[in-house]
């Protein structure tokens, strides 16, 4: 599998990653076991980037990558976390080096690793990004050799773009897809010229872009897609990218035709992510190890062409922008 540049780091990453949030829980019931082969089949595949957050089932996912790294030994892959979602309220406040030193802690145990690779402040309060405290609190902890880099995971692009004040911020992790076009318009050239890596999450859109879904579709009670339509637990547009359902439903059916013959849905929603040099990475989760290879298989697909690329523009514009475009 062919790299691309991990920003300004030096490092280089798969261009298909692996989402790890999935193993870790709100996306249904994943064994442990099944977790390790969906993860185990991604590495095999060639991939080197892993996303992971310390509240992916308290832990449960760091824990998982962990495991599954010591049993396979060798060049240890690119893995990414994150930080500040473990904080009770929630709030602006609460984003110093204590806490921030107490969670980055707790993730060098749940992960095995002294020094962490990167840790992303993890969808923060918007007040966090016009402060230089939390920023402060990471440089402090680079110095002290627990993480090599930081950076963002943000709601919104506003907040990415502050976010980019910040010297030291190497990445910004935004959800970007086909229901998901603003980043592009703007952001991604501010991060190209800085430097600084993007990494594109939910890019299945909750699974409604792999074309599977339909009207019928039901979700367990512990999956977000059951439990956070309306974002009652988290960010509404963590789910279905803050799209409703039934446009959802109805702008997958128009991108239908713009998928090339057997090609599945999923890969081509991939590759469309792709197409953008700015990405350096995409991160698919995957329950299984069949889903798992798939996601990496996308990374093989040719390029689409430039009248794909407009005429799926062109649904966006007319079914989904109004509904997302001057929210994120």
């Amino acid at each position: 599998m062919q790299t691309r540049p991990f920003g300004r780091t030096g490092r280089q990453t798969t261009p298909i990653g692996f989402g790890a949030w999935a193993i870790g829980g709100t996306w249904g019931e994943v064994s442990w076991d099944d977790a390790k082969a969906a993860l185990h089949a991604a590495l095999d595949s060639g991939i080197t980037f892993i996303d992971t957050a310390d509240v992916y089932g308290d832990g449960r996912s760091e824990k998982i990558i962990a495991e599954v790294l010591a049993e396979r030994g060798g060049e240890r892959p690119f893995v990414a976390t994150k930080a500040g979602r473990r904080l009770s309220p929630h709030v602006a406040e609460g984003y110093d080096l204590d806490n921030l030193a107490a969670f980055v802690d707790r993730s060098r145990r749940n992960l095995a690793m002294d020094r962490l690779d990167l840790v992303q402040l993890h969808c923060p309060p918007t007040a966090v990004y016009f402060s230089s405290r939390a920023f402060d609190a990471l440089d402090e902890l680079k110095a002290r050799g627990w993480i090599a880099d930081y950076g963002v995971s943000v709601e919104t692009v506003a907040e990415a773009e502050q976010a980019l004040h910040h010297p030291g911020v190497v990445s910004i992790q935004i959800i970007y897809n086909l229901f998901r076009m603003k980043p592009a318009e703007s952001l991604f050239r501010l991060a190209e010229d800085r430097g600084v890596a993007i990494i594109a999450r939910v890019p299945l859109a909750s699974g409604l872009l792999t074309g599977k879904m339909t009207k019928d579709s039901t979700f367990a009670a512990d999956d977000h897609r059951h439990f956070n339509r309306n974002g009652e637990a988290f960010d509404k547009g963590e789910t279905f990218s803050g799209v409703p359902f039934d446009v959802a439903l109805e702008a997958v059916e128009a991108l239908r035709p713009l998928v090339p013959g057997g090609l599945p849905m999923a890969a081509f929603a991939l590759r469309w992510i792709l197409m953008d040099s700015a990405v350096s990475v995409v991160i698919p989760g995957a329950k299984s190890a069949q889903q798992a290879r798939a996601n990496a298989a996308a990374a093989q697909v040719p390029a689409l062409t430039d009248e794909t690329m407009a005429a799926a523009r062109a649904v966006y514009d007319r079914l989904i922008a109004p509904h997302v475009q001057a929210h994120w």
